[in-house]
């Protein structure tokens, strides 16, 4: 999920060069809304920390509400400080810095998704 179309355009292809099925979304509040739909088939987000309609602390609060063991990748231009830090104590599972690579961000989902096991997945919500 970012603001920035060329952006999830980028990730999108990145992801799906290494094999994954990639729903993008368009901000913090559409992410939510396709978590919402399709949360039993997300195993990963991976969250932009600034966005004008939700930032990512709120959708990362949400998400969590939704799904508290949701595992979530945080991606920002900014430094590993301030919010974003404050996320990863509240139990978000990585960092990497924009812009990233396909094998910077590679490494990053492949160690978040070695983690224990993810708990059941949330039911479908309409």
């Amino acid at each position: 999920m970012d603001d920035d179309a060329l952006i999830v355009d980028v990730g999108r292809q990145m992801l799906q060069a290494l094999g994954y099925e990639v729903l993008t979304a368009d901000g913090g509040r559409a992410a939510i809304s396709t978590y919402r739909m399709y949360g039993e088939k997300i195993d990963l987000v991976i969250l932009d920390m600034i966005m004008p309609d939700m930032g990512g602390g709120r959708a990362y609060d949400e998400l969590r509400t939704i799904h508290p063991t949701i595992k979530v990748l945080l991606a920002s231009g900014y430094s590993l400080n301030g919010q974003a830090s404050e996320i990863l104590e509240r139990g978000c599972n990585g960092f990497i810095q924009k812009p990233f690579n396909l094998q910077a961000l590679s490494q990053k989902v492949k160690d978040i998704m070695e983690e224990s096991p993810r708990a059941e997945k949330p039911e479908r919500r309409k």
